[in-house]
């Protein structure tokens, strides 16, 4: 098969073995794949030894058909249905994902649509829902909320219940862009005054859930916009890996501060939050309520092109690439 494979020059199309399933995984014939930025840090070499090196495909979601499964694959999937996939090496034309981390397209959604969306619907609901402990009239911030993952955030907060749902983003034209995917109120992280105005928008109480995709640079800010007894869920590290934490305000305010990804748990673990994601979430789906734009799509011959572009940060929502 053609795949993108990382090399020490960078990524390049190349031939690689098609995947074999084991008995929980299914084959796929991928159609299209989505960017993420997980992949620049795979890609550049930057992921601490975990995942990536010479010889590895990137790629975390993807859609297509599937082609073969695994003994131990639940009967309702078989060879010719559409789905939208997370796992590892999407960039390709097949890949592999355990039955558990799969979910069905119809035919509401292509697979350029399909693909941009089961990386940020499980990683967001488990975010807000089960590790923000979300109830319905709370408040929800998302600190880098024009990501396609914040994006969806926003829109998951929304239909989750939230009072009130404010985003974040330091392009002024992302910002105007937060209130069509659910945002009542969008903030620039580079003024230092955001905190006390998230502090206004929930009537001085402070926000409940702050989902955050920034970390290092603006923990200590969402610790003043946070409520008593809120919840500070981390979910990605785009300004940094370290950065200053007020210990007096986070005891003052007894805040739970909660560190998530998906590189420590199970098999088990990753089939349970596309479950409970699906069952939550899914009517609102296939109604088309919750959507990610796509900014620009690829061929997959372009894939060191693509991965330029996301670098380049000029994009809003996804990238994809079309295989």
């Amino acid at each position: 098969m053609k795949a993108i494979v990382l090399g020490d020059g960078g990524v390049a199309l190349g031939d690689a073995p098609v995947p074999q399933p084991k008995p929980a995984e299914v084959l796929v014939r991928v159609r299209a794949c989505s960017l993420n930025r997980a992949d620049l840090i795979v890609t550049s070499g930057r992921s601490h030894g975990t995942i990536g090196g010479p010889g590895t495909i990137p790629g975390l979601e993807w859609a297509g058909e599937v082609i073969e499964t695994g003994a131990e694959v639940p009967p309702g999937i078989k060879p010719g249905d559409r789905v939208m996939c997370t796992g590892s090496g999407g960039y390709a034309e097949y890949a592999v994902a355990d039955w558990g981390r799969i979910a069905p397209v119809g035919t509401e959604l292509s697979f350029e649509e399909a693909a941009t969306l089961p990386l940020a619907l499980q990683t967001m609901h488990d975010a807000i829902v089960t590790n923000g402990r979300l109830s319905a009239e709370e408040s929800v911030l998302i600190q880098g909320a024009s990501s396609g993952v914040g994006l969806m955030g926003l829109q998951i907060a929304k239909l989750m219940g939230a009072a009130v749902v404010i985003g974040t983003a330091r392009d002024a034209g992302r910002r105007a862009r937060l209130q069509e995917f659910g945002a009542d109120l969008a903030l620039d992280p580079s003024d230092p005054e955001w905190p006390g105005q998230a502090l206004s928008a929930t009537g001085g109480k402070g926000v409940d859930v702050i989902v955050d995709h920034v970390s290092a640079g603006v923990m200590n800010q969402n610790m003043q916009a946070a409520a008593v007894l809120g919840r500070i869920v981390n979910v990605g590290r785009l300004g940094g890996f370290k950065g200053e934490f007020d210990f007096d305000l986070h005891a003052l305010k007894r805040i739970s501060y909660i560190g998530v990804t998906f590189r420590t748990r199970s098999v088990e673990e990753v089939r349970t939050i596309n479950r409970l994601m699906r069952e939550d979430l899914w009517d609102a789906v296939t109604a088309g309520r919750l959507r990610l734009p796509i900014d620009r799509t690829f061929p997959l011959d372009q894939a060191a092109d693509a991965l330029a572009y996301m670098r380049s940060n000029g994009h809003f929502g996804k990238i994809v690439m079309t295989v």
